[in-house]
C-alpha cells in the first residue's frame, strides 16, 4: 500500500497514493496506518484524500478501524479533500456523522486547535 505522510502543526497528514481503496488493498492500508500511528501519543491525523477516486465498504471499514485505534490512543481522525463520489458514499452509509469532513486539508489541520 502506498501512502505518504508528513507533519504540519503537530498534525500527521496521511495521503493515500492510490485511486481506489477497496477489498484489494483496504486491509494493508489499515494495518500500515495503524502501525504508523502507534508510534505517537494522542495522534491528530488528517487524511488528505484528493487522489482517492473510489472507496468501497472495505475502505470505509478501514477508516472506522483507524478511527477506533486513534480514539484508544487519545487521538482523532479528520478527512479532507474528498471527491463527490467518495463524499456521497460516506453520506449514504451515514459516516459523515462520525467523521469530520473538510474541503481543504488546511481547514482540517486548523480544526485541531
Amino acid at each position: 500500500m502506498n501512502f505518504s505522510h508528513t507533519f504540519q502543526d503537530d498534525v500527521l497528514i496521511i495521503t493515500p497514493e492510490i485511486e481506489n481503496l477497496d477489498t484489494k488493498n483496504a486491509t494493508d492500508f489499515k494495518q500500515q496506518v495503524i502501525e504508523l500511528i502507534s508510534n505517537y501519543e494522542n495522534p491528530k491525523v488528517v487524511f488528505d484524500l484528493h487522489r482517492l477516486q473510489f472507496v468501497d465498504s472495505s475502505g470505509l471499514g478501514s477508516f472506522l478501524s483507524i478511527l477506533k485505534a486513534l480514539n484508544k490512543q487519545g487521538g482523532n481522525l479528520k478527512l479532507s479533500c474528498l471527491n463527490r463520489s467518495t463524499r456521497a458514499t460516506l453520506e449514504v452509509v451515514s459516516l459523515h456523522k462520525i467523521f469530520e469532513i473538510f474541503k481543504q486539508k488546511e481547514e482540517a489541520i486548523s480544526s485541531f486547535k
